[in-house]
């Protein structure tokens, strides 16, 4: 994020080397001539003459100036911009957050470029140098030594480790405060303020995802700086050419450069970090939370050690409450974690935020606290500002974007957590809409219409409220969680209404798909929410733990603490969203078994199908309502496969310490394998016909088969891949005759996909596809893989299948088949005869390439 590219660094160059470019438009420009300062803005050495020292301080903060007082104090001087910093502030780490506060026209990315996005965020300090310099340092925590004692490890650490200086600054004047008596030193931070720079405006990655190049100068201006008591906020106008790549509103590709500028207004803060560091708690991959990284020299005697801290709101008790929160008596923290509601917000969507936002009490109670967290309407104030770090905020984004997010911003020593601007896109509540019709319209008559009510669509907007709220606290989602649950659970009225579908709501478990209409389940079945989970993990990250003074202190009582709960309820299990072999830690998935849950899904679909075109009827409108949910249809069947195939070469990974019994790692069961195997022979190899309705393919124009021969195939792929087959050769090794085997696979796969070879029966069209996709995927499984570009080529692991066994039984495979074919085309005829007539020799050219 933090690299530049050549072009950037070039420009960022040029805008040290000649300030006036850069220079507030309403400031006047040097006369012709005037010789610009050597070494940067601020620069003290100018040839030709005598260094320019500081001066008086009311020859430099004159009568003129416009001084605002806050973390330090903020003049304005005709336009020219002055910091004063006293001495305290010194080399104190300052954390500056940077957001768009009104964004560009039509200027997006996929999910930036809006009002309130963050753009980058930095450490810094300003710190005093010679020759009266201050110097702008950037500030890295990613290796660390605790150690220092005169053997220790802190200084050599720090030797290799210098930080860079990204700005210098002359000092204009030296201060004294009248009343305190405390020294301090005023720079001008105009140009550094008016220059494209990383520290203060767009990070690098930031300014390539909205193809952004240098900034024009005469277009760019700061608009105010205004001091508060922990922080000072930065509002500039920053305009940008355009750089190749974007050629219209989130589309990246090839092409010149617009001649359009963009124009964006952005709001910079620096937040004082604090001076008292929150006690860290160390990362457990037991319980998911975010966390911030670095090498500790320290931890290991004999080598370096990966640490990792969890991001986590600052809570505890008051000093007069501390004996009661040792007894075990709910107290209000010293500081409570507050959201305020972005003013621009629908009014009528307002309560339903707030509630998704308090809804998370509870959890906190399990911590000791009450009342800790709570939302609240922006009050009406003018210094009230959105982009003030100080404030958490739900920010209303009027997009067409279908999503939500919530990220925060973390002080990158303890991983305390500073402030969270939560993302509310508009259209998320079609997202929402086309969810919950797919999912639950089959056994809730209120989602039946394309417009929800209003209480519903707002309990909706609730539940992914909580959802993006628990982020801001630094939990991760939780895929593995619904896997806790027994699927005919889902199906029980008094137990689904009580416990809920799954026990996390940060997990992607959207909607109860399994409740059949006969169950009679309630919308308390149907939705998610904060679950046993979710009240397990803030507990665990935020309990406060006066006994104990450091993380190391802190860990063998978590990791007990963990093997206990855990160990008793695996409704408290985490499963990180990360595993790609892992079949209980998918997103979109309910219940412990994927083809009986999968199985009632398609119960449902089939319910719903036919009543699309009634159920998505609105006067004066088109058949795109319909169309909207026939797509959204055959994408949720997608889904059920998806669920399905992970099982095939699955491994469960459970994440222990060695004081607990078992293996990490274990291999899904022959038996589960074959029921997967079994349940997409029948669900999707035979070609789903139920998804064909004639009706509304004659009103929406769509060709289902196209998407569902789109799922065909990607589950194919899944399954006729190096990574899969590897797996699978790997547990036959290791568990011989026990183990689902690459021989299994192919004979499955056989069975399902070319029955017609052996029944010599008609191959119809679907069919077809279907086989010569199968084809394709198996002569790809002889040859090494192309060289990766673009994304692909990006971290991603490519295995080479000629490198391993894989090649090998992938051979042995088409010329069994080849065989099969060769000796089914005599009894075939017509387009069946055709196709197997090509087939053939298609494998004949990949067995033999050079014949």
């Amino acid at each position: 994020m933090k690299k530049l590219s050549l072009i950037a660094l070039a420009l960022c160059c040029a805008s040290y080397q000649g300030f006036s470019q850069k220079r507030n438009p309403k400031t006047p420009t040097p006369a012709p001539g005037t010789a610009a300062p050597i070494g940067g803005p601020n620069a003290m050495n100018r040839p030709g003459g005598p260094p320019a020292g500081p001066k008086p301080y009311n020859q430099v903060i004159t009568g003129k100036a416009k001084t605002d007082k806050g973390l330090f104090k903020v003049h304005n001087v005709e336009d020219r911009y002055f910091f004063e910093i006293p001495d305290s502030l010194l080399g104190r780490e300052i954390l500056t957050v940077n957001r768009i506060s009104k964004a560009a026209a039509g200027n997006r990315g996929s999910m930036i470029g809006y009002g309130g996005d963050q753009i980058g965020d930095n450490v810094i300090s300003f710190e005093k140098g010679p020759a009266n310099r201050i110097y702008l340092k950037s500030i890295s925590f990613s290796e660390r030594s605790q150690d220092t004692t005169a053997q220790g490890l802190y200084k050599s650490v720090m030797n290799s480790n210098i930080q860079p200086l990204v700005a210098s600054f002359d000092v204009k004047a030296f201060a004294k405060d009248s009343i305190s008596g405390a020294k301090g030193v005023v720079i001008d931070v105009t140009d550094y303020m008016n220059s494209d720079n990383d520290i203060f405006f767009f990070d690098a990655g930031t300014k390539r995802s909205l193809s952004l190049g240098g900034q024009v100068a005469d277009r760019s201006y700061i608009k105010e700086i205004k001091a508060y008591p922990l922080n000072i906020e930065i509002r500039t106008l920053k305009t940008y050419t355009k750089s190749a790549g974007q050629q219209g509103p989130g589309m990246m590709g090839g092409g010149a450069p617009s001649s359009t500028p963009a124009t964006y207004e952005l709001n910079s803060s620096m937040v004082l970090l604090p001076a008292k560091q929150m006690k860290p708690r160390f990362f457990d991959p037991r319980v998911g939370y975010f966390a911030t990284g670095y090498v500790d020299f320290d931890a290991n005697p004999q080598g370096v050690k990966n640490q990792s801290l969890i991001t986590r709101w600052r809570l505890e008790p008051k000093d007069a409450d501390i004996e009661k929160y040792k007894r075990g008596e709910l107290v209000e923290p010293k500081k409570q974690i507050v959201y305020y509601i972005d003013p621009a917000t629908p009014k009528k969507w307002v309560p339903y935020l707030i509630q998704g936002v308090n809804d998370w009490q509870v959890a906190f109670e399990k911590a000791g606290f009450k009342n800790a967290i709570v939302a609240k309407e922006a009050p009406n104030d003018p210094n009230w500002n959105l982009e003030d770090a100080r404030h958490s905020v739900i920010v209303y984004k009027p997009s067409d974007i279908a999503n939500a997010s919530g990220p925060h911003v973390h002080d990158p020593r303890t991983g305390e957590i500073l402030e969270t601007h939560i993302n509310w896109y508009h259209n998320i509540m079609q997202l929402l809409r086309n969810w919950y019709f797919i999912q639950a319209s089959a056994i809730d008559p209120q989602a039946r219409k394309m417009k929800f009510d209003d209480k519903l669509m707002g309990e909706l907007i609730r539940f992914v409220s909580s959802h993006e709220v628990g982020h801001t606290l630094g939990l991760r989602h939780n895929f593995g969680s619904s896997a806790t649950v027994p699927v005919e659970k889902l199906r029980d009225k008094q137990w689904v209404e009580k416990n809920g579908h799954t026990p996390s709501i940060m997990d992607y478990a959207r909607f109860n798909y399994v409740a059949q209409p006969e169950d009679n389940v309630s919308a308390k079945g149907i939705f998610p929410r904060i679950g046993d989970y979710d009240l397990w993990a803030i507990e665990w990250g935020y309990k406060w733990l006066p006994e104990f003074n450091t993380p190391q202190d802190e860990a063998s009582y978590s990791n007990q603490t963990i093997i206990k709960r855990v160990g008793a309820n695996n409704r408290l299990a985490f499963g990180t969203e990360s595993d790609p072999n892992d079949p209980r830690n998918q997103s979109e998935d309910i219940g412990d078994n994927a083809m009986l849950a999968s199985a009632y899904g398609i119960k449902n679909l089939k319910r719903v199908l036919p009543n699309i075109l009634t159920w998505s009827n609105e006067p004066n409108e088109s058949y795109q309502n319909a169309k909207t949910l026939y797509t959204e249809v055959i994408g949720q069947y997608g889904r059920y496969m998806g669920h399905v195939v992970k099982n095939v070469g699955g491994i469960y990974a459970t994440p222990k310490t060695v004081e607990e019994k078992g293996g990490a790692f274990k291999p899904v069961s022959f038996a589960k394998q074959k029921e997967a195997m079994t349940f997409l022979n029948t669900q999707l190899f035979t070609t789903p016909t139920w998804l064909i309705n004639k009706e509304l393919i004659e009103r929406t124009g769509l060709n289902p088969a196209d998407l569902f021969q789109g799922v065909q195939k990607n589950t194919l792929i899944k399954l006729q891949n190096a990574g899969t087959i590897s797996k699978l050769i790997n547990d036959e090794a290791l568990n011989g005759a026990k183990a689902y085997t690459v021989t299994n696979l192919f004979t499955d796969l056989k069975t399902a996909v070319w029955s017609e070879l052996y029944s010599h029966k008609n191959i119809d069209v679907y069919r077809r596809n279907l086989q010569k996709a199968y084809v394709d995927n198996m002569t790809k499984l002889i040859v090494p893989p192309a060289p990766a570009t673009g994304a692909q080529g990006m971290g991603m692991r490519v295995i080479d299948p000629t490198s391993s066994d894989v090649s090998s039984v992938s051979r042995a495979h088409l010329t069994t088949m080849a065989k099969d074919i060769r000796a089914a085309i005599p009894a075939a005829t017509g387009m069946s005869k055709y196709h197997l007539q090509d087939l053939l020799v298609r494998i004949n050219s990949a067995l033999n390439p050079n014949s």
